[in-house]
């Protein structure tokens, strides 16, 4: 998807609303009482020096018109910054204020707020939290019981298939077809060159749990070249190592609950101002008419070589090229789109889907790849005619499709898609409509569906569906009209 760059404020906030994390402060009360308030403590995303958290407060007395939690951090990690409180620390004892627009917190009523702070060694949840100097997750009762975790840990022995290309279908060791059918999980793209963080709302397990409980077997990973790179101008937090271990966590997690886990390289370096140009920045703050010679190379020779010994991970090489918006012939986008180099329009250099290709496979992976055609990938025309070469022989297409696109109807697929389908494997990476509704989804799923292929849905983010569009409304996998659509149809082919 083509989605606008969002502010800073709008990201970090995002990343702030309903977290349930991985390191959780239990509530603790005793049978039956309910505590004067309860604070939910996560740990939402972690690098070597520092992590980023959260709390929701919830204010179980009387209306407060004002607010301060108070808790301390146990193992001398240092606040850096907080959003959605006025956040500050002196000594071991951590803060956050109500802002102007927060204030009011009624009876049985949350608040959520987020935080980036940097730690060496143990990171342990604090100990104890009070709001406004009552202390939160207990009762005035003796003999307090920790609740139990309310998720599970996923069953080990259940994870994805290996899967490789066989004719036109996907399959695994075993031999049996394997379709690739979820969701996209956005983020990793735009929050990091944003300087808001690595992922846009929680990654934590409880989160990928939700995913999976619509019936989800794959979930697709959008990336940034310059923050996998760790580019000078990238924030060092969410850049290079940290980047990179954030984005093998967010693998295990899709792996633990049994989904293929597809990487993507989504926002890419390389100055574009021509038609159709999403920013005039030569840094990847946007989406480009095409990869780059300069970065995109060895943005994937890494990525292949993190997770080559992983079969069960899918390789996406580039979100959605659109070299037809900057060429004047078909041929010359089509040429620019598997070869590269010098072409008319574009003022880098290209590395064509065939560069790409030979950088994964000169390491050894031998993942599935998918290459995405033109017209933001929704052109697969002459998809076949330019199809680049793979010594591994496990290429498969990628196609995107929206309401709003040139090719959206079933006499398009029929004429275009259909010739790909029948050759290899094909795979909607994006589908999706921005009427926040699914009577244009439900015709994409029936058609593939009908041809034993895959199809992703964008995107599992908390956005107004009219512009994301968004497929949930809350982490918890609440869906939205347009959500509801692709949930109740993964779950009734399940």
């Amino acid at each position: 998807m083509r989605h606008p760059p969002r502010s800073g404020l709008l990201v970090v906030l995002g990343a702030a609303v309903a977290l349930v994390g991985t390191a959780v402060a239990p509530v603790v009360t005793a049978s039956g009482a309910t505590p004067a308030c309860t604070v939910e403590y996560s740990v939402t995303s972690t690098w070597d020096a520092g992590f980023q958290g959260a709390v929701k407060v919830t204010n179980n007395q009387a209306a407060l018109t004002g607010w301060s939690l108070t808790f301390d951090f146990g193992a001398g990690q240092q606040l850096t910054q907080g959003w959605n409180a006025k956040w500050s620390q002196a000594g071991a004892t951590v803060t956050a204020a109500n802002e102007s627009y927060n204030g009011s917190l009624g009876t049985g009523a949350s608040v959520s707020a987020g935080f980036l702070a940097s730690r060496s060694g143990s990171n342990p949840v604090p100990a104890s939290f009070k709001l406004n100097g009552t202390t939160c997750n207990v009762d005035t009762e003796p003999t307090p019981t920790p609740t139990p975790s309310p998720t599970d840990p996923p069953v080990p022995g259940d994870g994805p298939p290996a899967l490789q290309v066989s004719g036109n279908k996907l399959v695994d060791s075993g031999g049996a077809t394997r379709r690739l059918l979820g969701v996209n999980r956005s983020g990793g793209e735009f929050a990091c060159v944003q300087g808001n963080g690595i992922w846009d709302g929680p990654v934590d397990d409880a989160s990928v749990q939700a995913i999976a409980d619509w019936n989800v077997n794959t979930v697709r990973i959008p990336l940034n070249e310059e923050c996998w790179l760790g580019l000078s101008n990238i924030r060092p937090e969410y850049a290079g190592a940290n980047y990179i271990a954030a984005v093998k966590d967010l693998v295990a997690k899709v792996k633990a609950h049994g989904m293929t886990p597809m990487v993507e390289l989504h926002w890419s370096w390389g100055q574009y101002t021509g038609n159709s140009a999403g920013c005039s920045d030569v840094h990847a703050s946007c989406q480009k008419p095409m990869p780059n010679m300069q970065y995109t190379p060895t943005f994937w020779t890494s990525v292949a070589n993190t997770f080559k010994g992983d079969a069960a991970v899918v390789f996406d090489l580039f979100n959605e090229p659109y070299p037809d918006r900057a060429t004047s012939t078909a041929a010359q986008a089509w040429t620019c789109w598997r070869d590269g180099g010098s072409c008319p329009g574009i003022g880098y250099e290209v590395a064509g889907m065939q560069d790409l290709i030979d950088a994964v496979r000169a390491t050894g992976a031998k993942n599935v790849i998918l290459a995405g055609g033109l017209a933001y990938a929704n052109d697969l025309s002459q998809w076949l005619t330019y199809k680049p070469t793979d010594p591994a022989g496990n290429l498969a297409a990628a196609w995107h499709v929206y309401n709003f696109n040139s090719c959206s109807n079933e006499s398009c697929w029929d004429s275009t898609l259909a010739p790909v389908a029948a050759q290899v494997p094909l795979v909607a990476g994006e589908i999706g409509e921005n009427t926040c509704a699914h009577s244009f989804v439900d015709r994409v799923m029936k058609w593939f569906d009908d041809r034993g292929q895959s199809y992703l849905g964008w995107t599992w983010n908390t956005w107004n569906c009219a512009t994301g569009p968004s497929l949930i409304s809350d982490y918890d996998g609440t869906p939205t009209a347009f959500g509801i659509g692709l949930r109740d149809h993964l779950r009734a082919i399940g």
